[in-house]
């Protein structure tokens, strides 16, 4: 199974090689790790108070800026039927990839009443787009075929639009499998995950090896064409 690493734009520490009147290793080791006690607390969720209470984060302070998500995730079949009906576009209850595309915008917009802590933000764009793939194509493990999902939103606000980008990916995949369910009782839904964040604070980050099936880029404030 391939691995996946991300990158960021954000700054790395780095650290100079060691010269002959450098101190031990053991040494830098205990200076290092109580340094980082004091100067880099561990991780928190920030959903959660001190008495360990959920709230929905205050981002009253963060500053506007353009923010684009970009989401994937895969419908696979466990028979031949649904992929060669969807090409020939047999499926009984219609075109399965259009009804799906609107299923996911719908989906974006609905984030906040489904997810309870994220914010109800102004999106800005919601573009979904779905990829039919043959069995043993490229590096999709399947036997009988897949639906590609891929959903990008952007939104010009304080927080960013991850958790709508996943949403509209799981709403345009489990519109494929309602539409789908009558000729496949085994479909699943799987691989679902972010591969592209920009903006705010922590700047770009891109899943390492990610590339897009439909075609689909960063935002870089373009206006969401792709």
């Amino acid at each position: 199974m391939i691995s996946r690493r991300g990158f960021s734009t954000s700054a790395r520490w780095r650290t100079s090689s060691d010269s002959p009147t450098s101190p031990s290793i053991s040494e830098k080791t205990t200076k290092s790790t109580a340094g980082s006690a004091t100067t880099n607390p561990a991780p928190a969720l920030p959903h959660l108070t001190p008495t360990g209470t959920a709230h929905m984060v205050s981002v009253s302070n963060k500053a506007h800026t353009i923010r684009t998500a970009i989401a994937t995730g895969t419908v696979r079949f466990s028979n031949p039927t649904p992929l060669t009906l969807i090409r020939s576009n047999g499926v009984k209850k219609g075109d399965v990839l259009a009804v799906s595309r609107i299923a996911g915008i719908m989906a974006a917009k609905k984030c906040p009443d489904l997810i309870p802590l994220c914010h109800p933000i102004m999106i800005t764009h919601v573009g979904v787009d779905l990829a039919v793939i043959g069995a043993k194509n490229g590096t999709q493990e399947n036997d009988f075929g897949a639906v590609v999902v891929e959903a990008k939103v952007q939104c010009q606000g304080q927080t960013g639009v991850e958790m709508e980008a996943l949403t509209s990916v799981m709403g345009a995949a489990l519109s494929v499998v309602d539409m789908c369910k009558a000729v496949d009782k085994g479909m699943s839904i799987g691989d679902v995950r972010v591969v592209l964040k920009e903006g705010g604070r922590s700047g770009v980050w891109k899943e390492e090896g990610w590339g897009s099936v439909v075609g689909m880029g960063g935002g870089g404030g373009g206006g969401g064409v792709w």
